[in-house]
């Protein structure tokens, strides 16, 4: 009679050396550690996994056995963007089936049992320990020795205040030379003749653009009139939060705040709205709140700006207020940063404004001040 023994972890103590099984990371959700498990596959839903035809880098699903098939064995594991590269799977398919040590929170991504916040990955000989030759070591942003290096090790108030003197008195942009800036800044990867629009995302010419039905405008994604700065230079004019959208999908959004729930905007699906607040869809929710954390942190009021804030209510009107912020700060983890809002930020830095929008560099940034 032949068999196959299937490999699998033993229990560990939950540090990098002894990390904690599958089974144990389960176990201990709620608390912080490193579990080592088998890369099985790429979530793609609470209930499902993909082990081909990987659509992006941003999540692993790790279990005990190598061969694993039962979700409910297995830890949903969110990428940040400092180890896409190594270990993303539409980058790495080779990695299926590799044994991989993660540190981080051990807590629910995709509504699933996971490890979220993620600090340190290393492929493992195993064993219950990293790979020695493969330390996992590197800067979560190319950065922080420069741009950020005051901000480096902060959290809290002091963070944000840093933060603040780095990206503020950026170069400021006219806000006819906003068209402009929008045509590069969000340009359609797949059609240069195109850009893609934020709420829709529907892709379309870059000079159908005005104030006509199905043209596409200028979105101040921080509403103007909470804090009534309208179109001056700076916060009206900060391409950081000004995105395409269609005519009519901005006017339904007008200057509502965000939260979750409503009904839906018939010309642009999976987005939602009532009387008091917007959900943009689910691929842009991060994007809208990374851009709402930059604008709190860029205008504290000095230099005769105003001082805007995030709060946890809606209907805040003209006061200089944003929220809700639990909403925010959910969407924040929820849809992680993609390519082409780190495309963005880098054409922000490097053609027009000479700042950059922390969040999208370190969306952990969110959770250390708010």
């Amino acid at each position: 009679m032949y068999f196959t023994i299937t490999p699998s972890f033993a229990d560990g103590s939950g540090t990098s050396s002894s990390p904690f099984s599958v089974n144990q990371g389960i176990a201990n959700q709620g608390s912080t550690g490193s579990v080592e498990g088998y890369i099985v596959g790429k979530p793609v839903s609470t209930s499902s996994v993909t082990t081909s035809d990987f659509s992006d880098d941003y999540a692993i699903a790790i279990a005990d056995q190598v061969n694993e098939t039962n979700v409910n064995e297995m830890l949903f594991v969110q990428v940040p963007s400092t180890f896409r590269n190594d270990f993303g799977l539409q980058s790495n398919p080779s990695l299926l089936g590799e044994a991989v040590v993660v540190s981080g929170s051990l807590t629910d991504y995709f509504a699933h049992t996971g490890v979220k916040s993620v600090s340190d990955m290393e492929l493992s000989d195993g064993e219950g320990r990293g790979d020695p030759n493969d330390p996992g070591d590197g800067e979560p942003s190319p950065y922080d020795d420069t741009y950020y290096s005051s901000a480096v090790g902060k959290t809290g108030s002091a963070l944000k205040s840093e933060l603040h003197l780095i990206i503020d008195d950026h170069n400021e942009l006219t806000y006819s030379e906003v068209w402009d800036a929008l045509r590069v800044t969000d340009e359609d990867p797949a059609n240069p003749n195109n850009v893609l629009l934020l709420y829709s995302g529907r892709s379309q010419s870059k000079y159908e653009n005005g104030g006509n039905v199905d043209d596409w405008n200028r979105e101040h994604v921080w509403a103007k009139s909470h804090g009534d700065f309208g179109t001056s230079m700076g916060p009206g004019t900060d391409i950081h939060h000004l995105r395409p959208t269609d005519v009519t999908v901005n006017s339904s959004r007008g200057n509502l705040d965000f939260d979750n729930g409503g009904s839906p905007q018939s010309e642009a699906p999976g987005n939602y709205y009532d009387s008091d607040s917007w959900e943009p869809r689910d691929s842009v929710k991060g994007d809208v709140a990374r851009m709402i954390f930059y604008m709190a942190v860029r205008y504290e009021g000095d230099s005769g700006e105003v001082d805007l804030e995030v709060n946890n209510l809606v209907n805040n009107g003209s006061s200089p207020y944003i929220g809700k912020v639990s909403v925010l700060k959910a969407w924040n983890e929820m849809d992680p940063v993609d390519s082409f809002e780190e495309n963005r930020n880098n054409v922000i830095y490097n053609q027009y404004q000479h700042n950059r929008n922390p969040f999208i560099d370190h969306p952990e940034w969110v959770e250390a001040i708010w």
